[in-house]
Parts: structure tokens; C-alpha cells; sequence
């Protein structure tokens, strides 16, 4: 039960973006309120043991980090780092009836002679270095602006300066680039792919979400990279909730706010928790929860369309790495990185023409990392003694309307899918290397859009809240992109502009939009 009935910001909701709205506000000064749902704080970037009686501790929903930048933890004196990955990606196939596969990785030379030994020449490693060189040069420009008030669109393609790199990433579909630039299918998937995590669309989509979710995914920290958080994610939002309770403000979990009424000078949060219903009173009300949500809470109508996750999460525990039928690659080097599997171009595009038709993609695409292999402070010392390893699988193209009808066949029937084109990529069924836990069963969890929407009120399943946006002002954007049609009420979830992810961006920007900076 808050200890007040007066508040200068009221946050509704515990995730990452509310707990650095929290800060941030709380360090200038304002008494701030946070009232999160759940038992904890974190939302969907927190860490649990999901297996009993075995001490590792997975980061079960998100689980890397690209855009969080560096000025949030420095501001917060976060206690908290990233380790990066020394793979950046490895894709098996086969050529001349021979297992083989795609190592992209810090070494120059032997990426180069994979992409010679996978395409039979080095076009496709030249112009994959050109490709990834204009993505950089975008991400260098584009990245600082995220914390920064909205530019307009035309002043961000001025910052940008590339007409070409404009044209291809803000103007037609991603794929009349992605097909200009390689040949090889395999390749064309591989770059493809960061187009399409969490969001279903094609390579020509005339609606460009492609677009917006692949610069999403090249511009973080102004290079693309994606680290892994030390201790899992739930270290980060952790440091976060104890940053915020030290500046002052105050944190109630087990407390749901069920409406929220404001005439854009002042407001009344409605609540409850065990204690029964009560109200608080704030000049600012900042809603880390997704748009649909905040309409909900206001007594409004919900946006349109309603928002549609479309990933599969499998989270496992392994007693020991798979070998790989490549003979050529370690399977520690292999699975540090991201590992792509059914994710070459016309397997992506083939995946998308089954789910749009309502069916379970026959060849689901995945991608899975080992976060142990960069981290293994997230395993108890006595499992990485024996050798223990986590593997996270991302499966795309599974719009929650797949669910819908009977969701626990249909998770069951795209899990075994999926495991079996794992295994097509080993030496041994991926079930006999499953560690399982104290009750004797198999350390395996799989979750739909539709548990996601169980569990953390994610509309959908929607990772990113809602269609992502491009960073730039737009009609109705406001100046930061949190601003809503009550002066008053922000948006500091993944759902405002610049939002999705694991960024803080909507916190960092909700905070300023508040602080009249």
C-alpha cells in the first residue's frame, strides 16, 4: 500500500522503462510512486530458475541487449555490464552433399573464408562488408538521436546523409536491398532475419514494418551489436529497481492499478492489492504498459489494429552441448553466437505464406544462443563443473492467431517442428543432451504470443507493444514520442515511439518529457 496519497509521478508498471522513469524523476527530485502488477519488478527482463531444484537462472524473455545506451546506466550508476559475443553468427547448410556452415565472427580472415567455402567465391563477403558498413554509418548517426527529442523526418535523413542507405532503409521494402546486395539464399536469410524478430511480415512488405524492425536491430549502441548481460537480465533490472529506491522512490508490487482518470493538470490512479482497493493522486502519470493497456485504464477506445505477437521462446537446460554434423566447427564457437536454423531466404519467405494462410509454418525458423558459454556466472558453480549449458531458442513467423483454436496442440506440434530441425543440424537428438530437473522432467520450456499475453499483459504476445515506428516525429508524436492526448498521462513502455526492446529509451524520454527538458 503506497504510503501516500499525493504523488508528483505515479508509474504504472515494474518493467525496465518504468524502473528508469523511476530514477531518473526520483534523482531530480520528484516524489515518485511505482505500482507494478506482479510480485516483482522487471516485466519481461527478469531472470528465474524454471527448472526446480537446478540453480540457472535464464533470462526467459528478453535476453540481449543492443540499444540500451550507455548514458542511462551512467546517469543511474547502474551496476551493471555486457559482455560481448566473440560469434556473431553461425548458420549450418550443406554444399556438395556435405554438412558445412556460415561462421561470421571477429576474425576477418576466417570469415572470409567461410563465406568463400559456403558461396564459392568472396562476392558475397565483399558486399556483406559493404552492406553491414552502411548499416554502421546509419546506426552511428541515428542511435545518439533516440534520447534527444523527436527530429523530424526530414532532419534525420539530412543527419543521415546517405540517399542510398535512406532509400533502402526508410523508403522501399527492405528486401529490393537485401537482393540487390547477395546472391547466395543462405546469406540473403541471414540479413533478412533481424527484419522479421517479433514481427511477421516479408521482405517486400509494402508497409515497410520490416524496415522499422531491422533498423531496429542494426542501430543499437551505434554499431548493431548484441551483448549479453552479465548475471542474466534480470541483473539489469534489478540494478535499475535499486538505483530508483535509492534516489526515493517508493515501489509497490503485488499492487494493480485498474483505472486512471485526468482532467491534464491532475490525476487519480485507481488500485489494488491485498489490502483491498484505494487511490492515489498525481500531477504526472507515466504508463509503462502497452498502448491497448493505457486505452483500457483510461476508459478508451483501444487502438486499431489490435497488436499480434508472432515468436515462439523455448528456454532450456542442457547437461551438455549437441555435436554438430559440420566437422569443421566447434559447437562452442557455434552456439555463442546466434544460430540460425531454417532461415534462409525462401525458408523465411515460405514460413510467412504458410502462417499468413493460418497454418504452423512446416519448416519453422529459429535461432538459438548459448548465454552460458559468454556468462557462466548464471549457472551454479557445481552445473558449469559438469558442464551444464543454457540454449534459448527464438522461433518467428508463429502469429498468436495460430494459438487460437486448440493452443496447446498447436504448441506442441511447432515445438516438435522446430526440435526436429535442430536435430537435423546434430549428431544426437538435442532430447539426450536435456538436463532434467528435480521432479524428473526434462528441462525444456516453450512459450506462444498467447502466453505472453497471460503472463505479462503483452497485447497479442506483441513483444514491442505494437507496431514499432520510425524514429522520427510524426502526426500526433509529441515532442519526445511518450506524449498522449491527456498533457498529463505519458507513455513510457515499449509501445511509444522509439520503443521495443530492451532500451530504457520511453523511460529515459517519459522522465524529460516530465521534467520539461
Amino acid at each position: 500500500m503506497p504510503h501516500s496519497d499525493a504523488y508528483d509521478a505515479v508509474i504504472v508498471g515494474g518493467g525496465h522503462n518504468g524502473l528508469v522513469a523511476a530514477a531518473y524523476l526520483a534523482r531530480a527530485g520528484r516524489r515518485v510512486l511505482l505500482m507494478e502488477r506482479l510480485g516483482h519488478t522487471g516485466g519481461a527482463a527478469v531472470s528465474t530458475r524454471p527448472f526446480a531444484g537446478l540453480d540457472a537462472r535464464l533470462s526467459r524473455y528478453s535476453y540481449l541487449v543492443s540499444l540500451l545506451p550507455r548514458r542511462i546506466v551512467d546517469d543511474l550508476g547502474l551496476r551493471f555490464s555486457l559482455a560481448k559475443r566473440t560469434v556473431s553468427s553461425y548458420t549450418p547448410a550443406v554444399r556438395g552433399g556435405r554438412p558445412t556452415g556460415l561462421l561470421v565472427d571477429g576474425d576477418t580472415a576466417r570469415t572470409r573464408e567461410s563465406f568463400a567455402r559456403i558461396t564459392g567465391s568472396e562476392r558475397e563477403y565483399e558486399s556483406w562488408r559493404r552492406f553491414y558498413g552502411m548499416t554502421r554509418r546509419v546506426a552511428e548517426r541515428v542511435f545518439p538521436t533516440l534520447t534527444e527529442p523527436l527530429p523530424t523526418r526530414e532532419a534525420l535523413r539530412a543527419r543521415i546523409g546517405d540517399e542510398t542507405a535512406w532509400r533502402a532503409l526508410f523508403e522501399r521494402p527492405l528486401g529490393e536491398a537485401v537482393e540487390a546486395a547477395f546472391e547466395d539464399d543462405l546469406v540473403r536469410g541471414v540479413v533478412l532475419t533481424d527484419a522479421l524478430i517479433g514481427t511477421f511480415s516479408h521482405a517486400h512488405d509494402p508497409s515497410l514494418r520490416q524496415n522499422r524492425c531491422f533498423l531496429y536491430h542494426v542501430i543499437g549502441g551505434g554499431t548493431g551489436d548484441w551483448d549479453v548481460p552479465i548475471g542474466g537480465m534480470g541483473a539489469l533490472t534489478d540494478a535499475l529497481a535499486d538505483a530508483a529506491r535509492a534516489a526515493g522512490a517508493r515501489i509497490a508490487t503485488g499492487c494493480e492499478v485498474t483505472a486512471i482518470a485526468t482532467d491534464g493538470r491532475t490525476a487519480e490512479v485507481m488500485f489494488r492489492d491485498a489490502d483491498g482497493e484505494g487511490l492515489v493522486a498525481a500531477r504526472h502519470v507515466l504508463v509503462g504498459a502497452a498502448p491497448q493497456e493505457l486505452a483500457r485504464l483510461l476508459g478508451d477506445e483501444p487502438p486499431t489494429p489490435p497488436a499480434e505477437g508472432a515468436q515462439l521462446k523455448v528456454n532450456m537446460l542442457l547437461r551438455r552441448l549437441p555435436a554438430l554434423r559440420d566437422p569443421d566447427v566447434d559447437p562452442r564457437e557455434a552456439f555463442a553466437g546466434t544460430f540460425h536454423i531454417a532461415e534462409g531466404y525462401g525458408d523465411l519467405e515460405a514460413a510467412y505464406g504458410q502462417a499468413a494462410a493460418g497454418k504452423l509454418p512446416l519448416r519453422p525458423p529459429s535461432e538459438i544462443y548459448c548465454h552460458s558459454l559468454t556468462d557462466p556466472s548464471i549457472l551454479a558453480p557445481e552445473l558449469a563443473r559438469q558442464g551444464y549449458q543454457t540454449l534459448t531458442l527464438f522461433g518467428l513467423h508463429t502469429p498468436a492467431r495460430l494459438f487460437a483454436a486448440d493452443h496447446d496442440t498447436a504448441l506442441a506440434a511447432l515445438l516438435e517442428a522446430t526440435l526436429e530441425l535442430l536435430d537435423a543440424q546434430l549428431t544426437e537428438p538435442i532430447a539426450d543432451c536435456l538436463a532434467y530437473d528435480a521432479e524428473g522432467m526434462p528441462c525444456i520450456e516453450a512459450k506462444s504470443p498467447l502466453d505472453l499475453e497471460r503472463e505479462l499483459r503483452l497485447p497479442g504476445g506483441n513483444i514491442f507493444h505494437r507496431e514499432l515506428a520510425f524514429p522520427y516525429a510524426q502526426e500526433g508524436t509529441g515532442r519526445w514520442g511518450v506524449e498522449t492526448r491527456h498533457a498529463n498521462v505519458l507513455l513510457c513502455g515499449a509501445g511509444a515511439v522509439r520503443g521495443g526492446g530492451v532500451s530504457g529509451i520511453p523511460g529515459h524520454n517519459a522522465a524529460m518529457a516530465v521534467l520539461g527538458r
